[in-house]
């Protein structure tokens, strides 16, 4: 009778919203402390093409989950989808961690200013926990001028730079010249292509980084998911190749955002803090970089962004 009157309490605690048992493996989400003081949760969901609803939908499942960081950017059209997200989550709004990007053709001063008060509008929040300049290309100068301004103001608490990984020159103008240093890199890796010539270019200014493609994206087909080396160690743990993968992520230190619109997967994907690599089995994983990128696009290519407007 005892047990029975504990479950009728414990039901009625969850369905009150004092308890979140499904909050279990949020709960387990390592943060990092990055070089401006905040902590940023080291996994989270990205929502690279998907669209408003389906973003939307996958926030919402992600939340329930435990997830309390989400990847957006104002070229993949979503953000009024996280937006709504957030709001009808009932989260409170500081256990959250929300990021977005600047494209090209928003850079520059005063121009910057006036897209981070639209993002703000697409989101509906008040501030944004992590904002990037989303390529290298363009006016990024002014743009970060502005930012740091949106930081000054409250309207944003972090900023970062995306894909600034294709020369020393773009990624010196923003991390020795600018008064806010960036605080998180993000950029394409995963086993294959782990990187290291960034990871040790970042270590000197504590630059955290921020991995997208962790699973190798569409792009992939899918190779990382049906390499050998990779499911063999998955049916040791009885776990899947995708979750070994983020694991891997996870044990070397970085931030991870596999995205993700069905709820099997983004349910799949943060069930990884029951378990742990061994020593062997991250060397082993270490062992298959090869340097090879499935997004490959040059400096010269990206210039086309600049002149590619966006939608607000």
């Amino acid at each position: 009778m005892q047990k029975v009157k504990i479950s009728i309490m414990l039901i009625a605690l969850m369905l009150s919203g004092s308890v979140n048992l499904l909050n279990a493996q949020g709960d387990k989400v390592p943060t990092v402390k990055l070089n401006n003081g905040w902590e940023m949760p080291r996994f989270g969901l990205g929502t690279f093409m998907a669209s408003n609803d389906d973003c939307k939908r996958a926030c919402l499942v992600a939340f329930r989950n435990g997830y309390r960081h989400v990847d957006t950017a104002h070229a993949y059209g979503n953000e009024r989808g996280v937006g709504e997200a957030v709001k009808e989550s009932g989260i409170p709004r500081g256990e959250l961690w929300i990021t977005s990007k600047l494209w090209p053709s928003e850079y520059g001063e005063g121009k910057t200013a006036e897209a981070i008060d639209k993002m703000l509008a697409r989101l509906q929040l008040d501030y944004i926990d992590l904002l990037y300049v989303h390529q290298p290309v363009g006016d990024f100068v002014g743009a970060w001028k502005d930012m740091e301004k949106a930081v000054a103001a409250g309207k944003v608490r972090t900023l970062g730079i995306s894909n600034f990984d294709d020369s020393d020159e773009v990624f010196s103008a923003i991390v020795d010249k600018m008064t806010v240093k960036p605080a998180v890199l993000q950029i394409e890796c995963h086993p294959y292509a782990q990187r290291l010539d960034i990871r040790e270019k970042i270590k000197p200014y504590n630059i955290q980084l921020e991995c997208w493609f962790p699973l190798g994206g569409a792009m992939s087909q899918g190779v990382l998911l049906k390499d050998p080396v990779i499911k063999k160690i998955a049916d040791t743990h009885g776990k899947s190749p995708a979750q070994i993968t983020i694991r891997w992520h996870i044990q070397e230190g970085f931030s991870v955002i596999p995205g993700a619109t069905n709820p099997d997967y983004i349910k799949e994907n943060i069930e990884i803090f029951d378990f742990a690599l061994s020593d062997d089995e991250m060397t082993t994983m270490r062992s298959l970089n090869k340097n090879q990128r499935f997004f490959n696009m040059t400096l010269e290519q990206k210039q086309g962004f600049v002149n590619m407007r966006m939608n607000d």
